[in-house]
């Protein structure tokens, strides 16, 4: 599955469910519980909905449900960052890397990783895949 629209809430379960799966609704309430503070019925609503959207699926184990992620994180952070290119910046990366420069929140290792795919996309290679 390529894109779902999620909320941040559901965005939140699909992170625990990415971390390892598959995963009873106990252990994604126990995962989440301490950063939360979401009771279980809360933890159990997100599921559902995600399962009604088909981001995430369940297959019986006995009494209890185990869940899995059907949406792939990477299509979701390629569909979340495109959706913020496209509101914030026209669809335009370099905007984005100025206004991050310009705040003082690109670091030394930031730097060297843009310069390094710079010069990977001027060398024709696709970022990510040494030569």
């Amino acid at each position: 599955m390529d894109t779902v629209p999620i909320s941040e809430a559901e965005a939140t379960v699909m992170e625990v469910l990415w971390g390892g799966s598959p995963r009873s609704a106990e252990e994604v309430i126990a995962a989440l519980v301490a950063d939360t503070g979401w009771a279980e019925p809360t933890v159990k609503t997100l599921l559902n909905r995600l399962l009604n959207k088909g981001a995430i699926s369940a297959e019986k184990d006995g009494r209890r449900y185990l869940y899995s992620p059907v949406l792939r994180r990477e299509a979701w952070v390629q569909q979340q960052s495109e959706g913020l290119l496209a509101r914030l910046f026209g669809g335009r990366v370099a905007p984005l890397v100025a206004h991050f420069s310009e705040r003082g929140k690109l670091g030394a290792a930031d730097i060297a990783e843009l310069k390094r795919l710079v010069r990977e996309l001027d060398d024709g290679e696709e970022p990510g895949h040494e030569r």
